[in-house]
């Protein structure tokens, strides 16, 4: 990464690498301006979303501008697909350190234009500081849903079985490939399992079409224990989740057989942001026609129970295994504090 060239201050970067990503939105104004505006379509509310990223934290200070680009947003877009919204604009606010260069911010700038046309959304205003560092940068996406309709994390009933989309555990392998290998594991499988950490699929088409089907839904940012433990925390109930069903990559299960990665980094890794949801049983046929409309998968993998009243807050979700078996793990998610 070389230092930034002499007279790209911030409104110069802000001219030069981010007003063009606003352009295709008017409230913007450019990005000249203190503020933006933002309409929502009638009958319609505003979801908003936030999540702050820091070098060494939520991605590696070696990851390159455009896999830091675009894990930023698609984070953010995770969060509103699991509210079933749909994208609208985000904004973008930078702390660079001195060493962030020029083609660090072209390439990052390129590679959310890229993203943008992917997901249909528009820059439309932030902030550009200097920090002694780390590289720290936070974006707020907001998206709209019918007044109403919004999936929460409070719905889960008893009865209700447990779906995930895609697949479970591969940003968890991922970053153990990235920090210390996988033995055992081939090139190809350690690519795929690292760019799972580095890029990650926010299921945007999908979130929508799970309102009036999902009672509760998150994204899976913690780990799947974690955040289903969040929706059981929310909703008063508890969960079963069954490991033979949980849905693995070839490569995680590649991963899985040669010893390099356990149940533990699977179910409690998290950085997969597919969507976790409660929902009836008999919304299944419908799921499996939204899962073939989107080439996506869905995924029965447990049910919601009744919780007792002497259930620990932290172990609301219980894991057994092809025999009906309880499995013990050690880690339930990752926790910031």
């Amino acid at each position: 990464m070389t230092t930034r060239q002499p007279g790209t201050g911030e409104f110069e970067i802000i001219r030069r690498f981010f007003a063009p990503l606003a352009a295709d939105a008017p409230g913007a104004f450019g990005l000249t301006d203190d503020a933006a505006r933002l309409e929502v379509p009638p009958g319609h509310s505003l979801v908003v979303t936030s999540d702050a990223l820091v070098a060494g934290i939520h991605f590696l200070a070696t990851d390159t501008a455009a896999d830091v680009a675009a894990k930023a947003l698609r984070v953010n877009l995770s969060d509103l697909a699991s509210m079933g919204a749909r994208p609208m604009a985000y904004t973008l606010a930078l702390a660079l350190t001195r060493e962030t260069g020029v083609e660090w911010l072209e390439a990052f700038a390129a590679s959310l234009a890229a993203d943008q046309r992917r997901f249909g959304i528009t820059l439309i205003g932030g902030d550009t500081v200097a920090t002694p560092g780390p590289l720290t940068l936070c974006i707020c996406a907001f998206g709209c849903v019918a007044s109403g309709t919004e999936l929460r994390r409070s719905g889960a009933r008893p009865g209700d079985a447990v779906f995930v989309t895609g697949t479970i555990g591969d940003a968890a392998l991922g970053l153990i490939a990235l920090q210390k290998g996988l033995a055992g594991v081939d090139a190809a499988d350690h690519q795929a399992l690292a760019q799972r950490y580095r890029r990650p699929t926010p299921r945007t088409a999908c979130g929508p079409r799970l309102v009036g089907l999902a009672h509760a839904a998150i994204d899976v940012s913690d780990g799947l224990l974690a955040d289903l433990g969040h929706i059981c925390e929310t909703s008063g109930t508890a969960a079963v989740i069954e490991s033979a069903r949980v849905p693995l990559s070839a490569a995680a299960r590649a991963a899985l057989a040669a010893g390099a990665g356990g149940w533990r980094d699977i179910l409690g890794g998290g950085d997969d942001y597919e969507l976790l949801f409660a929902a009836p049983l008999d919304a299944e046929p419908a799921l499996a026609g939204i899962a073939q409309a989107l080439d996506v998968p869905i995924t029965r993998i447990g049910r919601v129970v009744e919780r007792t009243s002497a259930a620990d807050p932290d172990r609301l979700v219980g894991v057994i295994d092809a025999a009906g078996r309880p499995m013990v793990l050690e880690s339930t998610g990752y926790r910031h504090f």
